[in-house]
């Protein structure tokens, strides 16, 4: 329990990564302040059979006024933020010159800016208490393209430039700030690129397949549960001089 008496707040955390995030943290002692657009009620119930405190807000990280108001909450009910763990992220493919201007604003709103909004609202308070922890959920996309994901991939990548800069900003504190890089993850994301192979007549198995093989070595896709260890690692004193780091877990996408 080396994460008891410590509050976690895990954005985009109803299902997926960040659900995953959230179970290993809570497993680990911390108190858990859950935020997503999904039903919360099994995310809830999954985390709180912990026994630590949990809750639910429901803010669009999209709107500064919303993200005001998630931290105002997790101050009011929990005592403030000592890990931040920004997940959230939404994706869209097209070419460059046919991607919706809207849609490359909502990525790089929830993508980026939401990460740069957040930790401007979590630093605060962490300075104040003398400790604190920023894990950022990157992408290998934050270190490399892939054909029509001008918005996804611009994003991630200003969210590794912005971890190395916070992680500076904090250096003589102890407040660190790492980004972690996942390849395939099983998420609704990649499910979705794996339906559209199916609708081109791909047996489901085969476009499981031929899609970590494009990219991903090991042919096995990263799961929620391994983030999560790793999130807690960098939570631990182990982690403490891990200062502005891009950890790869990407099944050997990288190392290519």
């Amino acid at each position: 329990m080396k994460l008891s008496g410590k509050t976690a707040l895990i954005t985009g955390s109803t299902s997926g990564i960040g659900l995953g995030i959230a179970r290993v943290l809570a497993e680990a002692g911390a108190d858990i302040l859950l935020n997503g657009f999904g039903d919360p009620a099994a995310a809830l119930a999954e985390v709180g059979q912990f026994g630590g405190k949990v809750a639910h807000h429901p803010a669009d990280l999209g709107d500064v006024a919303q993200l005001e108001a998630l931290f105002a909450y997790a101050q009011r009910e929990f005592g403030g933020v000592d890990i931040l763990v920004n997940n959230a992220g939404i994706q869209h493919v097209a070419p460059v010159e046919e991607f919706p201007v809207e849609r490359w604003d909502s990525i790089i709103a929830l993508n980026l800016s939401a990460v740069f909004h957040c930790t401007r609202l979590a630093l605060p308070g962490m300075k104040r208490s003398g400790w604190g922890r920023i894990v950022n959920i990157a992408s290998v996309h934050g270190q490399v393209g892939s054909v029509g994901k001008a918005a996804y991939v611009a994003a991630k990548h200003g969210v590794i430039g912005l971890t190395k800069v916070v992680a500076l900003e904090t250096a003589t504190t102890a407040i660190t700030c790492n980004a972690i890089c996942p390849g395939w993850v099983l998420t609704p994301l990649v499910q979705k690129q794996i339906d559209a192979r199916i609708a081109e007549g791909i047996e489901p198995q085969q476009a499981q397949h031929d899609l970590l093989a494009e990219k991903q070595p090991s042919l096995a896709f990263v799961t929620p549960g391994h983030l999560g260890e790793l999130v807690a690692f960098l939570c631990g004193e182990a982690g403490s001089q891990v200062r502005g780091a891009a950890w790869n877990v990407d099944g050997g996408w990288l190392a290519q």
